[in-house]
């Protein structure tokens, strides 16, 4: 058995991990929860990942929980797409070179 990623979306700014284990637990195991959140505040991003211990549970939970309501918002519960990869060196913002040029 694989595990399984899903992505949960339109997530209330105030829901916490246990309560999403919670959620996805009536539909199988769950492995991991993920709520991402904002590196200098803290804040929920309004998104998150739960990860189900196989495709199955994983299958059941987006057929029940996608589109359901929680906390006044209506989730989007979709199989999580991997990360795409990242340019190296492109996270700077700050051009050297082009501050010597325009001098």
């Amino acid at each position: 058995m694989q595990n399984q990623k899903l992505y949960v979306g339109s997530l209330p700014y105030k829901t916490t991990e246990d309560e999403l284990h919670q959620l996805f637990s009536q539909f199988g195991t769950v492995t991991s929860v993920k709520i991402v959140t904002d590196r200098v505040t803290g804040q929920s991003k309004g998104f998150g990942f739960v990860e189900m211990a196989s495709a199955d549970d994983a299958q059941k939970a987006i057929e029940s929980v996608n589109g359901s309501q929680f906390g006044g918002r209506s989730l989007i519960v979709s199989v999580a797409r991997p990360p795409s990869p990242r340019e190296e060196g492109s996270g700077g913002g700050y051009d050297r070179q082009r501050r010597f040029r325009n001098r």
